[in-house]
């Protein structure tokens, strides 16, 4: 894996994408090693959060057009692509950990997908979030489609995805693209922070939590509802819960197993 760099501490897995001198940019390569690094991380043990970070100016500027302009086979380039891309957006998805990203500089076209599809945000506050897809002539990717007008709305999506307008991090923050702005400076501690807070937590209930909030954005009441009884039911019975209701019982802060 060339263009990602992958590390394991303490918890928590973080996934920085590595091409920096072409401002992270999704290429054939880097979607298959943003692939083969989620795969890697659902194969370690104990992860309880996910840190998704970019080396560089940059979190990632979107697809990387200049290596497009040079296929003599675009749709086949592109489709190959977003193959890989979406195997890796759909395992982040899914994984019981929690995925924080820390986002600095830019996030455009499939970098502000990667950052609609992550579990929480922190950004830096010059950070400029735009789409930028139709401005080349392409279709949104990168499960944008799917996150981003659960995110913000449907009516905002819609002007992001059709003017490319750009959004300043305070922009972001209001619309609910994000859930922090830091100093820039600040980004990288503070998702760290709460990547490692998370995975000192009780792992199960979040992995619960994660799943429900997922699957009930396109689910009718009733059966979001069961899947919620399910859930409690198997998180109850976790050495988590126990320590949880004692530690509310004796007034103190919890101490998870992890």
């Amino acid at each position: 894996m060339s263009t990602v760099s992958l590390s394991f501490d303490d918890g928590v897995a973080r996934l920085t994408l590595d091409r920096p001198e072409a401002a992270n940019a999704i290429d054939a390569g880097l979607s298959r090693d943003i692939r083969d690094a989620v795969i890697a991380i659902e194969r370690a043990p104990s992860v309880g959060a996910v840190l998704l970070t970019g080396n560089g100016k940059m979190f990632c500027g979107g697809g990387d057009l200049k290596s497009m302009s040079e296929s003599d086979d675009l749709p086949t380039l592109v489709e190959n692509i977003t193959i890989d891309f979406h195997a890796a957006v759909s395992r982040l998805a899914r994984l019981d950990a929690p995925v924080v990203a820390g986002v600095h500089g830019a996030a455009g076209g499939a970098g502000m997908s990667l950052v609609a599809a992550a579990d929480l945000v922190v950004a830096g506050e010059s950070t400029v979030f735009r789409m930028g897809y139709t401005a080349a002539g392409l279709a949104p990717d990168g499960s944008s489609s799917f996150y981003l007008a659960r995110v913000v709305g449907l009516r905002r999506a819609m002007e992001l995805a059709l003017t490319n307008r750009p959004l300043d991090a305070a922009t972001a923050e209001a619309w609910g693209l994000v859930n922090r702005v830091v100093p820039d400076d600040d980004v990288q501690a503070e998702a760290e922070s709460l990547a490692r807070k998370l995975a000192s937590g009780a792992r199960t209930a979040l992995a619960e939590a994660k799943r429900l909030l997922l699957l009930g954005a396109t689910s009718a009441l009733e059966e979001a509802m069961e899947r919620e009884s399910l859930a409690i039911a198997r998180t109850a019975g976790t050495a988590d819960a126990a320590e949880g209701v004692r530690a509310f019982i004796e007034k103190r802060k919890p101490v998870f197993g992890g």
